[in-house]
This record gives C-alpha cells, sequence and structure tokens, in this order.
C-alpha cells in the first residue's frame, strides 16, 4: 500500500528520560528542520513539516536518488547545518527561507539529511511495524555510503553506562537533547504521541510574533525587540514574553522587511497588556513563528532571559500553545 503525500510527521512530547530503559531507544536530537523525502521512478521529493515542497530548497537531497538506486521509499529526517562539528540552528537560518539557493550559498552553509526512519519501501507501508523493524530496514539501506546523507546510530536505553556518557557528551558539546523512542512504537504520522519523548539540555520553544518595538542607538528607526505570544486552550492569543537579544544586523533587517507588509493597528493579544509593554508598539498579523532559547518561565508563564534564534516557516501559528510547548 502506497502512502499519501506529503505526510504529515509523527511529533514527540518533551519529558524526562525513561526509568525503563530497556524499552526505548535513544538518538541525538538535531538542531534542524524536519524534512520527510520521498523517492519514486528516480526522482526525489521533499516536504517540511506542514506539507510545504522544499525539495528546491535543498538540492543535495537530490542524492537520495543514487543512494536508492532506483528503489521507492519514504524516508523521515532532519536538514541541518553544522558549524565547528556542531548542529547550528542560526546557521541553516541562511537556507530555509530560500527557494532556490545559488551554487555559491550551497558550497558556503552546505547541510546534510540526517534520516532516522523508514516509513515505506517500494510500495509497501511501514507505519505499523515497531520502530526496531523500521531502523532495521533503514540500515539495510545503506543510504550514508555518500553524498551530504547520514543514518546515525541509536543507543540502546538499557545500558545506563553509555545512556550516561551519551548525555554527558550531549552537554559538553551544547548539544540540544536526547530523542527518546519505544522500540515497539508504530510510526503515527501527524501525532504527537508518549512513545516519543524530547529529553532536552535547555529549553527552546516556537513563539508567534506579534508585534515589534522599535530600536534605540544604531538599531534606530528599525526593529529592536519582539512582542511574542501563543495560543490557549481556548484559542486566545496570549503574551509570551518580548527578546530583544540573539539578533545580526542582516536578521533585524530581514525582518524589518517581513513585517512591514503584516501591519494592523490595534494588538492582537486577547487581553490589554501593561502601558510600558505597549508603549511604541508596531502591531503585526500573527503569521511568522519563531524560534527562542530562554532560562525559564517566570509565574506567569512568560520567558526568562529570552534569545532569538530564527524563524520557523515550517510551523503553524495555530500550533504554538503551551501545551504544545
Amino acid at each position: 500500500m502506497s502512502l499519501p503525500w506529503p505526510l504529515p510527521p509523527m511529533t514527540a512530547v518533551t519529558g524526562d528520560l525513561p526509568a525503563d530503559g530497556a524499552r526505548w531507544a535513544l538518538e541525538l536530537k538535531w538542531d534542524g528542520v524536519r524534512v520527510l523525502a520521498r523517492t519514486s521512478g528516480g526522482a526525489v521529493h521533499a516536504a517540511g513539516r506542514r506539507g510545504t515542497e522544499v525539495t528546491g530548497r535543498y538540492p543535495e537531497l537530490s542524492g537520495l536518488a543514487d543512494l536508492l538506486a532506483g528503489r521507492d521509499a519514504v524516508l523521515d529526517g532532519e536538514v541541518v547545518a553544522f558549524e565547528d562539528g556542531r548542529p547550528s540552528f542560526g546557521r541553516l537560518q541562511h537556507r530555509m527561507h530560500v527557494e532556490r539557493p545559488p551554487a555559491r550559498l550551497v558550497r558556503d552553509v552546505p547541510v546534510r539529511y540526517v534520516v532516522f526512519d523508514l516509513l515505506s519501501l517500494d510500495g509497501k507501508a511501514l507505519l505499523d511495524r515497531p520502530y526496531t523493524e523500521r531502523r532495521a530496514q533503514l540500515a539495510d539501506l545503506d543510504l550514508a555510503a555518500s553524498g551530504p546523507v547520514e543514518v546515525p546510530p541509536y543507543l540502546d536505553g538499557s545500558d545506563t553506562g553509555q545512556v550516561k556518557e551519551l548525555l554527558d557528551f550531549t552537554l559538553e558539546q551544547r548539544l540540544e537533547g536526547l530523542l527518546a523512542k519505544r522500540l515497539d512504537s508504530p510510526y503515527r504520522p501527524g501525532r504527537r504521541v508518549p512513545d516519543w519523548r524530547k529529553v532536552k539540555n535547555f529549553h527552546t520553544r516556537e513563539a508567534v510574533v506579534c508585534g515589534w518595538k522599535p530600536g534605540k542607538g544604531r538599531r534606530e528607526g528599525g526593529v529592536g525587540s519582539l512582542l511574542l505570544g501563543e495560543y490557549d486552550a481556548a484559542g486566545r492569543l496570549v503574551f509570551l514574553g518580548h527578546v530583544g537579544t540573539g539578533f545580526t544586523d542582516r536578521v533585524l533587517d530581514d525582518l524589518g522587511a517581513l513585517l512591514a507588509p503584516l501591519a494592523r493597528a490595534d494588538s492582537p493579544f486577547a487581553e490589554p497588556l501593561p502601558r510600558e509593554l505597549t508603549r511604541d508598539a508596531r502591531w503585526v498579523e500573527p503569521r511568522l513563528v519563531g524560534d527562542v532559547a530562554y532560562g525559564a518561565l517566570t509565574g506567569e508563564g512568560r520567558l526568562r532571559f529570552p534569545t532569538w534564534r530564527g524563524l520557523r516557516d515550517d510551523k503553524d501559528p495555530r500550533e504554538v500553545t503551551h501545551e504544545q510547548s
């Protein structure tokens, strides 16, 4: 049975490392963008988390056609840009919004496709097969033989010594954390399930851009900080905090160009904000989603010490909820 295309990916909940490690596999959490790839008849198609066609953004994926030697497959993985040997979401920003990157950009900011699941092979859907069986068939494909594709191994969570070494490694390398996946878990497209858990070393989350405040000094006349929000259980947009660090001058210029056509006269938030937060604020339609790192949440549910990491066009603003984070 062939799978529909595009297929929404299965996603993980945020949680702790499982106590019953023998039932789980551990993978590194790659700080990139989720991409499903399909090879059929020698052609390669790639789709982002929301089903957006991204084949043209990442010409490196075309190598899958040769690696799979004419076989039809649907793969799940992450497109990652590396810097000093570590995944860099900031560096990936240079590529993830460019539909047809010039050869120079592809050369200067190469990406790799880190594949961690196999959903279909030669017309046979594997969604109901356990994680271990899907991973075994993925390993048999030998995709990492050449080109910008890799299939990193997973760690059996039953070896507590190796688990500690892996956790220490992610902390030393300032990696985002781990993904724990039940060995017997099937693949459930479009669902966020506890069979997969994100175990994070530091806090990151998505936030909806709802407005901005002008900068001062060298930022005068442009964007100085962003006002962020999320949707509550009733579907109302609530204030999450504001972020004014983590930007380069180029990022601020690009944000200004994106926000200008989204301008609106009034605040999109459901409740009025204190005057000190809204003074000089410029409001926008809540259509852009950004990624931020932060220290903690206050008692009011607002971000403490947030730092901007970049835009995410693979996320729908309505997905940005407190429950989702």
